[in-house]
């Protein structure tokens, strides 16, 4: 990204087509700039650092998404000055932290991303690592052939044979930490599984509904039945539906339970009360309150299915998601800010010294990896 670019962001921002991500990064750029050009030492190499400011600007704007922000104005003036802003900041920042030095030091010990990865334990009690297991069949039981594929699947499917008493007999899927994999259900419907989560479900549905048992998170797409509901139970809630998209994040570490619908409608009951959810809405539990939370951010709450990061949270929860994926023990030397919002995008195939590079690079907060554990230090 050069100064025109970023001259044409500012450009977007006065004709009120900025999204909401892109108007807070232009605002707090300016409102910080009397600020920040203070404290730029005078003897730092300029041309360098402007060239390394445009290459991470970049990402942070190409990947932004789009949600019709409320109209906005900048004269020429300050857009101008908010352009050269985007250089104070990235001076000040490539100064003080000793980039270079931190990402050298930080690869050296890296780790490498998440993968697919998943256990199986069979209702008999047999466990088989979805890993390691060859492509084609992995068991048989209750009439239902059981098979992997290479696209990371494990599929469901009636046999024809001796049916038994499936819906009596269960299996449990548990994708690890730095684990994911995905479950096509003996209805058709689809399980996607983050990581740190498990999925509890019959090997055959009965003929009055279709019940999982969900720890973690897990994106859902069932199929429509109108006959045979789908309900999963997920840590203390019960969500109900016919045939719909909808996504599930219930960690037994988090405070609250959030459910995002897609398409269609879903039920959500707690103990004591229970909600429609419309597209576009978000429940979330805590402890006995339900509340709705409408337009979402749904590109957000997918990214993680579509293989990326998306960030804009405090540090405890970006790290929460980074210690599930890379599987790695989170040290805290200082106290968390829960107040300070990390933003950005970066794919989730990326090494582990890359996303902590960018939060060096989004806060004042720096890392050391040792091991399989990360230490935060100021």
């Amino acid at each position: 990204m050069n100064k025109e670019q970023a001259i044409a962001l500012i450009d977007k921002y006065n004709e009120g087509k900025a999204s909401v991500e892109e108007v807070r990064l232009v605002e707090n750029w300016f409102a910080q700039q009397s600020e920040i050009t203070q404290q730029i030492p005078q003897d730092l190499d300029y041309l360098n650092i402007k060239q390394e400011m445009w290459l991470k600007i970049d990402p942070q704007i190409n990947h932004l998404v789009k949600l019709n922000p409320n109209k906005r104005k900048l004269g020429f003036g300050i857009a101008a000055a908010a352009a050269v802003l985007l250089i104070a900041m990235t001076a000040v920042f490539f100064y003080v932290s000793q980039k270079d030095n931190v990402a050298v030091s930080l690869a050296k010990n890296d780790v490498n991303p998440g993968k697919n990865k998943a256990l199986l334990t069979l209702a008999d009690g047999r466990k088989i690592s979805l890993t390691d297991a060859m492509n084609g069949e992995v068991a048989k039981q209750a009439g239902v052939l059981i098979s992997k594929n290479e696209k990371g699947q494990l599929i469901y499917q009636a046999t024809g044979g001796v049916a038994g008493n499936g819906q009596n007999e269960f299996n449990t899927i548990e994708a690890p930490k730095g684990g994911q994999w995905q479950v096509i259900l003996p209805d058709g419907s689809k399980v996607f599984l983050n990581a740190l989560s498990s999925l509890k479900y019959p090997v055959s549905f009965s003929k009055r509904e279709r019940r999982v048992e969900l720890n973690g998170e897990a994106y859902f797409e069932i199929s429509h039945n109108k006959n045979l509901p789908f309900r999963v139970i997920a840590k203390g809630q019960t969500v109900e539906v016919l045939g719909t998209h909808f996504n599930i994040m219930a960690y037994p570490d988090e405070a609250v339970i959030k459910t995002t619908l897609f398409t269609g409608s879903v039920r959500v009951a707690s103990a004591s009360e229970s909600m429609i959810l419309k597209p576009g809405e978000q429940s979330q539990l805590s402890g006995d309150k339900l509340k709705v939370v409408p337009d979402v951010d749904l590109e957000d709450v997918m990214a993680w299915k579509n293989g990326y990061f998306k960030f804009d949270e405090n540090l405890a929860d970006v790290m929460a998601k980074v210690s599930r994926w890379y599987d790695v023990e989170v040290n805290y030397q200082l106290q968390p800010d829960p107040v300070f919002k990390y933003k950005g995008e970066i794919s989730r195939n990326k090494n582990l010294s890359e996303i902590l590079n960018m939060l060096e690079y989004t806060g004042n907060v720096h890392f050391k990896i040792e091991g399989r554990r990360v230490i935060v230090t100021k």
